[in-house]
């Protein structure tokens, strides 16, 4: 799809985000959070079907990518309060948010610090501290998340081996891995090129146990009444009902959710019209 894309670097915190921007500069904005092992480039395609009459935003997150700024080791209030740095200094309004994976889990960090936003769509993801919290991390499939935990050994095993290491996730958890193609996977590699990227990447996953604490202790507040769509790709593991009781519990009072057809884990890649068809008619409710 041919998209005019408009890059620019803004000064955030201790540093600058690379912002991507698609689209009508007037339109009703999206802003978009990608995960891991991702980039901003996972929202093109999706920023192309947006771009006639939306303003369509996608960021590399603080570490990642071209985005210097850090994220307070990867916690995810801390990452949610650059991204609110960043939607105040667009000036941003009638803002849609939407995070796929560890963008899901800043997502609803951020919903939760700043309930004001006009809504918020979680993608392919489990939330730290809401169910099915516990019962994700018993998982042995998701070996992943204790390994990217302990400290420099992820690093020491991966670097130079990003493309060969991030391709795993890729084929395993799609439907179709030819969805995810070679440009966006070389994409999504040199993004986490450097030893800061790496570490910043694997350092949401380090970031859990205090995500999780920090999610627990939100869930006692106030009920949030902001609008949120919960997507998860048909094909991925995982019953959504479950994971829609856990949002409940947490005291997300107004929730909608949905399954991507043809989609995995990397729904925005593998079904983009589909994804983007769904978020759109969220946003217009």
């Amino acid at each position: 799809m041919s998209i005019e894309l408009r890059h620019i670097h803004l000064n955030v915190g201790d540093g600058t985000l690379h912002v991507v921007e698609a689209g009508e500069p007037h339109g009703r904005p999206y802003l978009f959070l990608h995960g891991w092992p991702e980039s901003w480039r996972t929202w093109r395609d999706i920023m192309a079907l947006a771009a006639p009459d939306a303003r369509a935003i996608a960021i590399d997150l603080p570490g990642v990518g071209e985005s210097t700024a850090t994220g307070g080791g990867g916690v995810k209030r801390h990452v949610a309060v650059r991204v609110h740095e960043l939607i105040q200094t667009l000036g941003l309004t009638d803002l849609t948010l939407v995070g796929h994976d560890a963008g899901g889990m800043v997502a609803y960090a951020y919903l939760r610090q700043y309930p004001q936003i006009a809504r918020v769509v979680i993608m392919n993801t489990v939330i730290p501290g809401v169910e099915p919290w516990t019962e994700v991390l018993k998982n042995p499939y998701i070996w992943h998340f204790g390994l990217h935990t302990v400290p420099t050994l992820p690093e020491t095993l991966v670097q130079g081996h990003q493309a060969e290491y991030f391709d795993y996730f890729y084929d395993v958890l799609s439907v179709d891995p030819s969805k995810i193609t070679p440009k966006s996977r070389a994409a999504h590699a040199a993004a986490y090129g450097s030893d800061v990227s790496l570490t910043a990447g694997f350092d949401f996953y380090r970031a859990f146990a205090q995500d999780a604490q920090d999610n627990a202790a939100s869930a006692t507040s106030a009920a949030i009444r902001t609008p949120l769509l919960y997507l998860r790709g048909q094909s991925e593991g995982g019953n959504i009902a479950t994971y829609a009781a856990g949002f409940r519990e947490a005291g997300i009072e107004n929730l909608t959710t949905a399954l991507v057809p043809n989609a995995g884990h990397f729904a925005q890649e593998e079904a983009p019209a589909e994804v983007w068809r769904l978020i759109r008619k969220f946003a217009a409710q």
